[in-house]
């Protein structure tokens, strides 16, 4: 007596009803140049406090997450009434130049100061009259944007937050919520 059959085409435990692991859903890693990283977006006021944030794989654009970091910031007045939402300026590097962010920023009443990139500059210029007026830049509040970058220094000189020791997405954001507020301390 023989069998036919090949192995491989038994069920085994992914085929019997097993789902996947638990707490590995969204672990806000990613491939990059790097390799595995993840990416914090950020935003500060203007004395480097971080306002909001959202952590993401390393391989997620900035201008994807623009919107969502914006929507999230809520700080709280002094006194009675609703916390602000709305900043006066947002000064961005070039990953955050977009129509649709300079669209976005314009209907909600916020000024903004982001660099063009070079592609764009390329496209305006190639279609001459029809490419439209350049964004305005003001060279003078750029220089403030430094103090992003700050930010991003002092939260990364704890050593959790800048290796990633954390394995789920909610034990670095919960890191680096601490350290953000002991920033405001």
């Amino acid at each position: 007596m023989a069998g036919v059959g090949r192995f491989h085409d038994r069920p085994r435990s992914s085929a019997c009803g097993r789902g996947p692991k638990r707490g590995l859903r969204n672990p806000a890693l990613g491939w990059s140049r790097g390799g595995l990283t993840s990416k914090i977006h950020l935003a500060c006021d203007g004395q480097g406090r971080p306002l909001a944030f959202v952590v993401t794989g390393g391989n997620i654009n900035d201008c994807t997450r623009f919107m969502t970091v914006m929507e999230a910031i809520r700080v709280p007045r002094p006194g009675p009434g609703r916390p602000r939402i709305r900043p006066d300026h947002v000064l961005g590097d070039k990953g955050y130049s977009s129509r649709a962010i300079r669209t976005w920023l314009r209907r909600h009443g916020i000024a903004h100061t982001i660099p063009e990139r070079a592609d764009q500059v390329r496209n305006r210029v190639r279609l001459g009259g029809h490419g439209g007026r350049p964004p305005a830049f003001d060279r003078e509040a750029y220089k403030h944007r430094n103090v992003v970058e700050r930010c991003f220094n002092r939260l990364k000189q704890w050593r959790g937050i800048a290796t990633r020791y954390d394995k789920t997405a909610q034990s670095y954001e919960a890191a680096v919520a601490l350290a953000s507020l002991l920033m405001w301390a």
